[in-house]
């Protein structure tokens, strides 16, 4: 007897496609390449930054410490919170997030020097679960430190991609960050390139689209496999589109 194929396996690719056919590629992370490690050190800083606040005011904090002089972990590593708090004040909590930014520098950076190469020889796993046990660094800052600093193919959940693949029936309503992650990791492939974009467009439809009320009418996901696509607009969708 044949075992019946799984049908998650062809939704992740399925969704994924009909994202970036919508909106393109989106090459993340955005950062200056000439700066610290190639930009790395941005990226990194960036994740700290990012918790809890609007991107636009991340790059305020980031520009602030451009101009101090200070997006460089080594820097950051023999710097006082107090030192740093008022130039990332736009980025929120900036208080916390300097003590953060404190002890991540001091991870890739102790006593202000770099030892990148020494945690390229760790494994993906072990790298995750050293950087977990970092001051203020929890599992989604983790993985996006991973994935789109240093380049191991770790795949980020947010809230946006919950609420997306709950919708679309990846996972149950209950599903915690690690268990959707396994479901991502599992259906795709591990590659770096397509979970640096693949979470980028998640990010894009949350945003714009799969927001606390849909816009389905407009959303490139709205298919009849969306629970909150509405039952009319499901209809339209599967008379209308032949991919399904």
């Amino acid at each position: 007897m044949t075992p019946r194929a799984d049908p998650s396996k062809a939704l992740a690719p399925r969704l994924y496609e009909r994202m970036r056919a919508a909106a393109g590629p989106f090459n993340w992370w955005p950062r200056d390449h000439d700066g610290p490690n190639g930009g790395r050190d941005e990226i990194i800083i960036g994740a700290i930054l990012t918790q809890n606040a609007a991107w636009r005011n991340v790059e305020q904090a980031l520009a602030n410490l451009r101009g101090a002089d200070l997006l460089d972990l080594a820097k950051l590593a023999r710097r006082r919170p107090e030192r740093i708090a008022p130039l990332i004040q736009p980025a929120r909590y900036f208080n916390v997030k300097a003590r953060r930014l404190v002890a991540v520098a001091g991870f890739f950076a102790p006593g202000g020097r770099g030892r990148f190469e020494d945690l390229a020889r760790m494994s993906d796993e072990q790298l995750r679960e050293a950087l977990l046990e970092v001051h203020g660094v929890g599992p989604e800052t983790a993985d996006s430190i991973l994935l789109y600093a240093l380049g191991r193919p770790s795949f980020v959940i947010d809230a946006y991609t919950l609420r997306i693949g709950r919708r679309h029936g990846l996972f149950g309503e209950k599903t915690t960050y690690d268990e959707a992650r396994r479901w991502f990791s599992a259906h795709l492939r591990p590659e770096v390139e397509l979970y640096n974009d693949y979470h980028a467009q998640l990010v894009h439809i949350g945003h714009h689209f799969c927001k606390p009320r849909a816009r389905c009418a407009d959303c490139p996901l709205a298919r009849r496999d969306c629970a909150a696509t509405p039952a009319s607009w499901r209809w339209i969708q599967s008379h209308a589109a032949s991919d399904m």
